[in-house]
């Protein structure tokens, strides 16, 4: 297909979605193809009665975790922690005292950095239930206030290393072991190995820090349930690591070139955040998880092998995604939590399938 049909028919399928969807208050989708010869950027719908602009700055809710796993890396190669490390190492005894108790038995200790990264460490999520109690009634838990919480309330799902559990207690410890190895503030590293390096000079972790050079345009709102969760006090301090980071698409795109071009980390280490995955256990679709790396692979007879890609995910339908078969870069948000899995259906048929 000739490129100009190609990108017609892929804004034109993006905006009608857009339009025609009354809970989706704005959507945002650049697609990057230097094998095509396409770069298109496109934004549709309003923020506060502006209209949405495809240099305006928008979250994508744990797409963020791929910006903590390459923190992460960065630290590991420079051998200040390593992926092998237990998190006892670097985490204080308030924290770790009886932090994972499964089956009358304490597996703290068994608890790793890598498990952390791939979601295998059995500790249960407490972001969902924090979210309703402050969603009913607002209020200030710090990231490990939240963890306290947790081991309080909750209880773990599984042992150490044995299966994937996806929960953001996993991405607030490592925020805490950056913070602890580091020296500084969790939002601080971000802007230090990411944000400044890459000249993202609009991102930043909302509620802790703010862009180098402000926007020209409101940070887009997004919603859970006809909610915009940012308007809660204490929404903030429960994203944290695990989400947090906002930035424009154009420099969502320029983090995962740089990530999948060595400018972040070496080849061999992106790898490893790759391969060392494990089923996600999702039926309709077959997605492994390594270090905050989703990879879509083909199954049979509803999705062939041309359409696999991998990269990072947001509850709020948004998609971080490198195409390797057509080399091609996709930054989709649509910005509502009805779109968790409708965005990925659609990137497949509206974006990736004209591209083949």
């Amino acid at each position: 297909m000739e490129t100009g049909m190609i990108q017609s028919r892929i804004e034109e399928r993006f905006r009608k979605q857009v339009k025609a969807d009354k809970k989706v208050k704005n959507a945002y989708l650049l697609v990057h193809s230097d094998r095509h010869g396409i770069h298109m950027n496109l934004a549709e719908g309003h923020t506060d009665g502006v209209e949405a602009h495809p240099d305006q700055p928008h979250y994508m809710a744990s797409a963020g975790k791929l910006f903590t796993a390459t923190v992460v890396a960065i630290l590991h190669e420079q051998g200040v922690l390593s992926f092998d490390d237990p998190i006892a190492r670097h985490l204080n005894n308030e924290l770790m005292d009886g932090l994972h108790i499964y089956r009358g038995k304490d597996y703290s200790d068994a608890i790793t950095i890598r498990h952390l990264l791939q979601q295998s460490s059995g500790l249960a999520d407490v972001f969902w239930p924090l979210l309703k109690q402050i969603m009913q009634e607002p209020r200030r838990l710090s990231p490990r206030e939240a963890i306290l919480w947790g081991k309080e309330h909750l209880r773990p799902k599984a042992r150490p290393g044995t299966k994937h559990v996806y929960t953001d207690t996993n991405y607030y410890l490592l925020g805490l072991i950056v913070e602890q190895v580091t020296g500084r503030p969790f939002h601080e590293a971000l802007h230090r190995y990411i944000f400044d390096p890459l000249q993202m000079k609009h991102a930043y972790m909302q509620g802790y820090s703010e862009p180098a050079e402000p926007s020209a345009y409101p940070r887009a709102r997004y919603y859970v349930n006809g909610l915009d969760p940012s308007t809660l006090e204490g929404f903030y301090q429960i994203d944290y690591a695990g989400g947090g980071v906002v930035a424009t698409s154009e420099e969502y795109l320029a983090f995962i070139r740089a990530l999948i071009g060595s400018r972040l980390v070496r080849k061999e280490t992106l790898d490893r955040m790759r391969s060392d995955n494990l089923p996600m256990g999702f039926p309709q679709f077959n997605i492994r998880y390594g270090y905050s790396i989703w990879t879509f692979t083909s199954i049979p007879l509803l999705m062939p092998e041309a359409y696999s890609c991998w990269g990072c995910v947001g509850v709020t339908g948004s998609y971080l995604m490198h195409h390797p078969a057509t080399g091609a870069f996709v930054v989709l948000g649509f910005n509502d939590v009805s779109y968790r899995s409708k965005a990925f259906r659609f990137m497949l048929s509206n974006v990736i399938k004209p591209l083949l």
